[in-house]
């Protein structure tokens, strides 16, 4: 129960700053965004959980068990500086604008990873389905990494994709209401706690 508790709360605090983010940029999120958006987050997670259940029937179990926390370990590592690796991006986006890439729509997703704010194409300060969308998978996308990892461990998978799904439609509302209440645009970074939690879990499977 400890390792899904500490697996979804990493996972879930990108939507809470994202939805603060937005709320303090006057952009509304409807609640059918935010189902939406908690919704595709719990289907990725579930497609890594089911991928690294499917690797661990080849795998021997300490071989597995080894997998999980080195790559959770370095997943760790990498968000406890991932607002300094995001920092350097974004100025080597801004000094190469004249390059245009556009496969699959990994562009777009790629500039709202960089950037939450983006998604709101239409400059509409409404969040439609579409757009939730594409922010739900730029959210999402150390899910596959992370949910492969922990499914290699000892997990829950259904009680893992129903916390995230709960976890995801709290935090995203909660982000709203708290960016309601701040005035200034938020630049809130908690992507070194999200390493934390990762780094506490690769720990623990490990032992």
């Amino acid at each position: 129960m400890l390792e899904t508790f500490l697996l979804v709360l990493a996972l879930s605090l990108d939507a809470l700053v994202a939805s603060i983010a937005y709320s303090t940029n006057k952009i509304k999120i409807p609640l059918k965004s935010i189902c939406l958006m908690s919704l595709i987050s719990s289907v990725i997670l579930g497609i890594a959980l089911s991928l690294g259940g499917f690797i661990k029937e080849f795998i021997p179990p300490n071989i597995t068990t080894i997998l999980s926390f080195i790559i959770l370990l370095l997943l760790g590592i990498y968000y406890l500086f991932e607002g300094l690796i995001k920092n350097y991006l974004r100025k080597q986006q801004d000094q190469n604008k004249k390059v245009h890439l556009n496969f699959c729509n990994i562009c777009v997703v790629l500039d709202i990873y960089l950037d939450e704010t983006k998604a709101d194409f239409n400059h509409s300060k409404n969040l439609n389905l579409k757009e939730a969308a594409y922010l739900a998978t730029a959210l999402s996308i150390d899910s596959l990494a992370v949910g492969v990892a922990s499914s290699m461990a000892v997990i829950n998978y259904w009680q893992t994709l129903l916390m995230s799904f709960a976890f995801n439609l709290i935090f995203i509302m909660t982000g709203t209401f708290i960016g309601k209440k701040i005035v200034e645009k938020s630049n809130l970074n908690l992507s070194w706690l999200s390493g934390a939690l990762l780094i506490i879990l690769a720990v623990k499977n490990l032992f």
